[in-house]
């Protein structure tokens, strides 16, 4: 029955893993590297444990006055102490160089990602035009080229973790913290803040997309555009403007152009809502927009209680059209 129990609390445990959001299913170089890593390390660990479960069998099981004291001695030396060192000498002379970080050259695209309350703010840099194309709460990134995050903090310290691409890295208010990665497959991944950073804090995720490097090229110049709006002029566009929500948020190809929040330009392609909170379907949309607390207490959006229904969905309608 306690075997039972004990395969069932290993299953539940393992439940937590998915490809999605698990170093143990890689979709870059570096955590590929740190599985191996891992793989090697706890094999050591066994061996190790293995020479010390044989002295202590051989100790046990020996006959009184058949292993002499000096014999015992030996045996403690080598099993107990000189073994185990020589497998730690291993590990460590193999874990050292592993744990050097991917270098990257001035060609290859740069990601600026700043950590907000509780929300995240991305800038691709090296446009040509020095003009950097800013998104929000979701990264893309070109599978087979290296790729450099600078990380940073608007007001408190977050943390930076994709779970299959790279380790943490934390985003310090002030400082800017770079990260090197390179995806090697395609798909859409998600990344957390491992960084205790509020009361939103479990309610900050963002997506990242690794995409074929002609995939992303094309996704990369066509984003630069401004969106196809098919009514600038609707019920929405109009909502958007009257209520004053271009003071906080931008979307190119329009005179709104606030940085206080997440820029909407092509809101429409994003897979969720408040950074991986909710589904971005128009119920939902028009229910942030009007009570944003409801779903994220202590997000820095203030209520719209005061805007009708109608209108709230109507620019929910008008978001989703930004593609």
């Amino acid at each position: 029955m306690g075997r039972v129990k004990g395969l069932a609390v290993l299953l539940f445990l393992l439940s937590g893993c998915n490809e999605h959001q698990s170093t143990l299913a890689p979709f870059g170089a570096e955590v590929r590297d740190i599985r191996s890593m891992f793989v090697v390390l706890v094999t050591g660990a066994l061996v190790i444990l293995l020479f010390v479960a044989a002295l202590y069998v051989r100790a046990v099981r020996a006959q009184e006055g058949r292993l002499s004291h000096e014999a015992g001695m030996r045996m403690v030396l080598w099993v107990g102490a000189i073994g185990p060192a020589l497998v730690l000498t291993l590990l460590l002379l193999y874990a050292l160089p592993a744990m050097r970080p991917r270098g990257a050259s001035a060609t290859d695209l740069v990601i600026a990602v700043r950590g907000e309350q509780f929300w995240w703010r991305v800038a691709y840099h090296g446009n040509g035009d020095g003009q950097p194309l800013v998104s929000a709460n979701e990264v893309r990134i070109p599978v087979g080229r290296t790729v450099a995050f600078e990380l940073t903090a608007s007001d408190v310290i977050h943390s930076f973790w994709v779970p299959g691409l790279a380790g943490k890295m934390d985003m310090i208010p002030g400082r800017t913290t770079r990260l090197v990665v390179k995806a090697e497959k395609a798909g859409r991944y998600r990344g957390v803040c491992a960084e205790f950073c509020g009361l939103s804090h479990a309610l900050m995720a963002f997506d990242v997309v690794a995409m074929e490097s002609a995939a992303f090229d094309a996704w990369h110049e066509r984003s630069r555009k401004p969106a196809e709006i098919a009514e600038r002029e609707g019920r929405g566009a109009q909502a958007f403007d009257r209520h004053g929500c271009g003071a906080c948020h931008a979307i190119r190809g329009t005179p709104h152009r606030g940085v206080i929040g997440p820029d909407l330009s092509r809101f429409g392609e994003r897979a969720s809502l408040g950074a991986g909170t909710l589904a971005p379907t128009r119920d939902a949309i028009a229910a942030f927009i009007r009570t944003p607390q409801d779903s994220k207490p202590g997000a820095r959006m203030p209520d719209f209680a005061q805007l009708s229904t109608a209108d709230a969905l109507a620019i929910a309608d008008y978001l989703k059209a930004l593609r």
